[in-house]
């Protein structure tokens, strides 16, 4: 008979301090992803989400390269493990993309024109002063701004 394989996770030195948070913004999605759309456009019910794992993604990307409060070692687990996007954190370290909220806004492809969203124009070059990204609900991630 073969062995029984078990998947225990071992967690690096230091989890314990951003589990909490991380158990935090989990129960969060989780009602996100149960509340009821009704009433809301198709892409409106999306928004939420989004909201959250753009701040999972956020909060474990100022722990490691601004704070320095975590290790290599617990910043990699955390990404492989998906508790944060290693895309949407590999722009933020580009220039100009400090501020980018989700990766499709900034995907030619899914924008009328072959343009980037609505809401990477700075807000001084904008038409109308409150727009709504339609991908993520985002109302502006320019750099400039």
């Amino acid at each position: 008979m073969p062995k029984v394989k078990t998947s225990r996770v071992k967690y690096p030195e230091g989890w314990e301090l951003i589990e909490p948070t991380l158990r935090e913004l989990e129960a969060k999605m989780r009602e996100a992803e149960n509340d009821p759309h009704d009433g809301k456009r198709k892409c409106e019910a999306l928004w939420p989400i989004f909201k959250i794992a753009h701040q999972k993604s956020r909060y474990i990307y100022d722990l490691y390269f601004r704070r320095k409060e975590i290790s290599k070692e617990l910043y990699e687990f955390c990404l492989d493990q998906g508790y944060a996007d290693r895309n949407l954190i590999a722009k933020w370290k580009k220039s100009g993309y400090e501020r980018l909220c989700c990766l499709r806004c900034m995907q030619p492809r899914d924008h009328n024109f072959q343009t980037t969203c609505v809401c990477r124009v700075p807000k001084h070059l904008r038409e109308e002063k409150v727009i709504e990204c339609v991908h993520c609900g985002c109302r502006g991630c320019a750099s400039g701004d």
